[in-house]
């Protein structure tokens, strides 16, 4: 791997005494990695705790990790230590990056989330896709009871939408939308549907059509990729940070039934068209994969 590989955790875990225990402690290392320094108040406005407990938490966690933090008398806080390794992957950059973005998106509220302090940040605009939570809950309650779901569908190539009866039994991520994956009693085969295009969601009776039949949803493929080989030195040297790529390569798995999906996002689902600076990625097994490229959403 390039030069910056992810935290390596600390094996000296402390052992808490409560769920509740645990989760303070993980505030601590979280706030010590992320802001550098906390006191006895953020433990105590953040979890509504007393002064007692929160002193008992600070002192598990440096017993613990001694050398993650050192008190400060001038700033009245624990100061983050040069020598300070994170304990729990709660730490991690990618946790941190992800609540980051939930945070300043209103997908979480302030006061559920450990960040405190943070810079300000942007956010490049992407559409909001629609669904209807009582069209999801319905959906989920089909998946968990192994029942059927009868709804209207708009799919992309008829001017009005049609009735349908799916056995789903999964929900998908394309990167933009949320699906769920159903046998489709129409079509006789598994497809993905797109959540935010059903309406007149209800549920109906026992459905025999399971996971356990859809191949492409069980079947995993790897996807290699590498930097363009076009590319200059310095943008392949990039690209391998940018990727965590080892070798000069990554590889990544993907279910075969959200293949095209992951290859439309990294822009690799044709073969040519954009230049190097743009595509910068290759797909290196493509022949390998071809047979498995068709889309199958409906």
């Amino acid at each position: 791997m390039e030069d910056h590989p992810e935290t390596k955790y600390s094996e000296a875990v402390p052992h808490p005494a409560s769920w509740s225990q645990d989760r303070r402690l993980k505030f601590i290392d979280y706030r010590l990695r992320w802001e550098g320094r906390l006191n006895r108040t953020d433990l105590i406005e953040h979890f509504d705790i007393s002064a007692p407990q929160a002193t008992a938490d600070l002192g598990k966690y440096t017993e613990a990790a001694p050398f993650n933090l050192a008190y400060d008398l001038k700033q009245k806080a624990f100061m983050r230590t040069e020598g300070y390794a994170p304990l729990y992957p709660r730490s991690s950059s990618r946790a941190y990056l992800n609540e980051l973005l939930a945070l300043v998106t209103d997908v979480i509220d302030s006061r559920t989330s450990f960040i405190g302090w943070h810079p300000e940040v942007g956010v490049a605009p992407i559409p909001s896709r629609q669904l209807d939570g009582r069209s999801l809950s319905l959906l989920v309650q089909a998946i968990r009871d192994k029942r059927m779901v009868a709804l209207a569908y708009q799919g992309m190539k008829k001017p009005g939408p049609e009735a349908r009866v799916l056995s789903p039994h999964a929900l998908g991520y394309d990167g933009f939308r949320w699906h769920v994956r159903a046998y489709c009693h129409s079509s006789e085969k598994y497809k993905d549907f797109v959540i935010g295009r059903m309406t007149d969601v209800s549920l109906a009776g026992a459905s025999e059509k399971g996971s356990g039949q859809d191949e492409s949803w069980h079947r995993v493929l790897q996807l290699v990729i590498a930097p363009h080989p076009l590319l200059p030195a310095g943008a392949k040297r990039a690209i391998r940070l940018d990727y965590g790529m080892i070798d000069g390569i990554l590889s990544l798995s993907c279910r075969h039934a959200l293949l095209f999906y992951a290859l439309r996002r990294l822009g690799l689902h044709r073969e040519e068209g954009r230049s190097p600076e743009e595509q910068q990625i290759v797909l290196l097994n493509r022949d390998e994969l071809a047979p498995f490229m068709q889309p199958g959403h409906a």
